[in-house]
């Protein structure tokens, strides 16, 4: 039995599986907080998200944008105005994974350890 499972673990492919899919779109330190903040304001500046996530760079930012838009869950709108005005919401796909990022949230308020 042990053989067996051993087998099946050394051919299994995690990088195949839809865990790792979902991981590899929502991964780094921003993205998740880039989602719920968009989640939760909607529609959002690119000076209103660096200062909501404070600590970012503007090159992080924009990169991780970019990334988003491209993995098909956030939309950007660019107004051709003086100063460029850019805005950044979810999509119907970005929309669909926040479900999956409520449930984390749920999670770690439920399950937090060494604090009152």
């Amino acid at each position: 039995m042990k053989c067996l499972i051993q087998n099946y673990i050394e051919n299994a492919n995690f990088e195949e599986t839809g865990f790792s899919y979902t991981l590899s779109l929502i991964s780094g330190k921003y993205k998740m907080v880039i989602l719920y903040c968009l989640m939760e304001f909607e529609t959002v500046r690119f000076n209103e998200m660096r200062r909501y996530l404070k600590t970012v760079s503007d090159k992080t930012l924009s990169l991780n944008l970019k990334e988003l838009e491209r993995d098909g869950l956030i939309s950007r709108k660019e107004f051709p105005q003086i100063p460029p005005k850019v805005e950044y919401s979810l999509n119907e796909r970005g929309k669909s994974l926040m479900k999956v990022l409520d449930q984390l949230c749920v999670w770690g308020e439920e399950n937090r350890l060494g604090e009152t």
